[in-house]
Parts: structure tokens; C-alpha cells; sequence
């Protein structure tokens, strides 16, 4: 039995209540003096212990590390989450993901990184991805669905990310068409999906969805503040980013097992910021101006230009777009 592991998920499922050291002495079978010395290994390790004469210990709730253990026991999807890598510091999750996947990694392969130097967003954009502060994971998915459905892959992503945020926070969480959260009009999240296509079929051969939520509080700087924030910079509210993750794979898990029925729209749809402003979008060296008059049943966005006729930019060659204020 590896005692500190068992210790956690007892601690886990205490849900906040102190134990004392001598009943998890006799749950594991062991002496107080190995409860001590793997409360201390924990403690080592990142987590935050609360320890009360006469009380015992708690898990703290400000604990701040990422935990395969504690995402499996949070977790309710079925297949997502089957297998959890968890990195202190990776070029790209997404990147590491397509490698997996390419040599074989099932379904539901999740890979999760502390901190990414080169952390990627859409049209070879940065993500920043300082450590400690946000969720930065990649999906693998081996979809069973004909290939017209992978463009709503990055919509449903976005749905199952907002609705995990709202959860835990209580605060809305919008959509930026067509793969960015936003919280009180500033960026928390961005979203990246990437395909190997099995043309033969029809089929996706695999995707990796990639997620990055800002979610500890912190001070990105002047440049970027006014742009971006935390998930609880903007609710004032301490979230367990393990907890986060595993919302999110439930959340996506069901929203992917209907996207033949296009499920999420509907919450995609009332989530969207764009929608009802005017808006630019660049497109390559061409920058066209109009109105934003919604998101079609492609999650494409629909757009009314100055000249009156209607123009689709397609989700799968977004760009990127601005209200005009």
C-alpha cells in the first residue's frame, strides 16, 4: 500500500473536515508516526496540510497542485480522463498530446503541464503560460463521427470550459467567437484544436483539444491587464484548478457524445459576445468590417458587411475579430 497516496484520497474524501492522526492511523493500518511522516511527504510535495492540535489534519482548500489523484476522483466522464500525465514544464501540451496520439494514445488521454514555455494559440499566437496560475491541458479524442462535425469540436470545448468555470465560480463566463472565454470583458481562457485527418474514412483519425484557462490571481503586467485576467481576479473566488479539470472533461465528454445532434449551440449561442456588434475581422492581409448577426448550426459566424451582403467566416479559418467600440 503507498500510504501517501492513500493518505490523500482519504483527505479527499473528508471534504474538508479535519481527521484526526489517530483514526487515519487505523483507516490505513499503519502507526501515527507513518501518518506524520506522509503528511509531510505531501507537504513536500506542494500540498497545503492544515494540522490542529486535538483536530487532526484537512486538506487545505488554497491547496495549489495539479494532482492525478484528485482529478480521477473528481472525474465523472467514462472514457475522458482514462489516462492523466501530469508535467511541471512542457514546450506545448498540444504538442506533446500529438505526439502521443500519433504513436498510439488512446481516447481520452489527458496531458497536463505546470507551466509551458511555448504554449500555443490560434494563427501561431503565444499563450501565455506562467506556472501556478492556470490549467493548461490537452484532450486526445479518437471521435466515432463523420468528418463534417470536427469543425464544432472547438465550440463544444468552449461550451464545456465556460459551463466548468461557471460552476465553480458563479459568475458568467461569455464566448468570444470562436474559441475565447471571457470574464467581466477580459480574456480568461483560449482554445486550440488540432486534427490528424483519416481521409480514407471520413473520419478523424484523432484530435487534440488544447485548453488554457487563467485561473490563479495574478498581475500579467501592464501590458496585457487590460486584456486579460484570472477566473478568480474576476469572480473573487479561490477555485481548485484540479476540480476545474475535471468538470471540464465531464462537460466535454457529454457535449462531444452530442455533436451529431449539435447540443451545445443553443449554449453556445447565448454565450457569444460578437453577436448583435459591429465587428472587424482580419482575414490574411484583408480586414472586413460589418455586424456580427450571429452563429450558424457550423458554428460559423455570420456577418452583415457595410455593403449589405452576408459573409460566413468559417470556424475553422477564424480569425481574429473585434467588437468596434
Amino acid at each position: 500500500m503507498n500510504v501517501k497516496k492513500t493518505l490523500l484520497i482519504e483527505l479527499l474524501n473528508a471534504g474538508g473536515e479535519y481527521i484526526s492522526g489517530s483514526e487515519l492511523a487505523r483507516q490505513l493500518g499503519v502507526s501515527r508516526n507513518a501518518v506524520w511522516k506522509a503528511v509531510k511527504s505531501l507537504e513536500n510535495d506542494g500540498y497545503k496540510i492544515d494540522s490542529v492540535t486535538a483536530k487532526g489534519y484537512r486538506l487545505s482548500s488554497d491547496s495549489n497542485v495539479l494532482s492525478k489523484e484528485i482529478i480521477i476522483l473528481k472525474n465523472k466522464s467514462k472514457k475522458l480522463g482514462s489516462e492523466i500525465i501530469i508535467l511541471d514544464e512542457i514546450s506545448s501540451t498540444n504538442n506533446y498530446a500529438k505526439e502521443l496520439a500519433a504513436n498510439g494514445a488512446a481516447h481520452g488521454t489527458v496531458v497536463i503541464a505546470e507551466k509551458q514555455s511555448s504554449g500555443k494559440g490560434r494563427l501561431g499566437r503565444k499563450f501565455e503560460s506562467p506556472p501556478g496560475i492556470g490549467l493548461y491541458m490537452s484532450v486526445i479524442i479518437r471521435p466515432e463521427f463523420h468528418i463534417e462535425f470536427a469543425p464544432l469540436i472547438t465550440s463544444v470545448a468552449a461550451v464545456a470550459s465556460a459551463e466548468a468555470v461557471e460552476q465553480l465560480c458563479g459568475c458568467d463566463v461569455g464566448i468570444k467567437w470562436v474559441n475565447d472565454l471571457y470574464m467581466n470583458g477580459k480574456k480568461i481562457c483560449g482554445i486550440l484544436t488540432e486534427a490528424s485527418l483519416g481521409l480514407e474514412m471520413n473520419m478523424l483519425d484523432f484530435a487534440v483539444i488544447g485548453i488554457g484557462v487563467n485561473v490563479r490571481s495574478f498581475d500579467f503586467g501592464k501590458e496585457l491587464k487590460s486584456r486579460v485576467t484570472t477566473v478568480e481576479d474576476a469572480s473573487g473566488r479561490i477555485i481548485s484548478r484540479n476540480e476545474l479539470c475535471a468538470l471540464i472533461l465531464e462537460r466535454l465528454e457529454f457535449y462531444l457524445d452530442g455533436i451529431k445532434d449539435r447540443i451545445h449551440l443553443d449554449e453556445y449561442r447565448r454565450r457569444e459576445i460578437l453577436t448583435g456588434n459591429p465587428i472587424t475581422a482580419n482575414m490574411g492581409n484583408q480586414t472586413i468590417k460589418g455586424f456580427a448577426e450571429g452563429v450558424d448550426d457550423n458554428a460559423n459566424l455570420r456577418i452583415m458587411l457595410d455593403n449589405g451582403k452576408e459573409f460566413i467566416l468559417s470556424s475553422g479559418e477564424a480569425n481574429l475579430c473585434r467588437i468596434i467600440k
